[in-house]
């Protein structure tokens, strides 16, 4: 293992877990920079001693997953967010902080509706999908199986 205990495989009750927490600036640029930075994570996930193998799917199930998050931050809850990757027994988690409060909720498929399918589009591909009120904001969390053939 290096030097970097912040990108390490961690000891103790989750040997397996592997975390980043990126702040981002909340503007549209940091949609490009969320899609970038899960990858190389998921890259150092795949290179850590821990066994994980990392398929292309999971990696664009991942980014995807990423971008329709902070998309719906940036465009929703203007203003300074977190995106937190973690790596966990044989998932990775996606998660994302915001400052407003209220709790989104993916709508009916609707084929003619343009727009608003992020949520949808998340809800499809993650094996789970948690949104948790905190002091400022929520946060909202997707787990992709390492195994996913959604």
């Amino acid at each position: 293992m290096g030097a970097d205990p912040e990108h390490e495989c961690c000891q103790g009750a989750d040997a397996t877990a592997v975390e980043e927490t990126i702040p981002l600036s909340g503007d549209a640029s940091c949609i490009a920079e969320a899609r970038h930075r899960t990858a190389v994570f998921l890259g150092r996930v795949a290179a850590a001693d821990c066994g994980t193998t990392v398929s292309e799917r999971v990696l664009g199930l991942a980014q995807l997953v990423a971008s329709e998050l902070v998309t719906n931050a940036c465009k929703y809850a203007p203003g300074p967010l977190l995106l937190r990757l973690r790596r966990a027994e044989a998932a990775v988690e996606v998660e994302v902080w915001d400052g407003r409060p209220d709790i989104p909720a993916a709508e009916q498929a609707d084929p003619y509706r343009v727009g608003r399918h992020g949520l949808e589009i998340v809800k499809a591909v993650a094996a789970d999908l948690t949104v948790m009120p905190e002091a400022a904001g929520k946060r909202i969390t997707a787990r992709i199986a390492l195994g996913s053939s959604v």
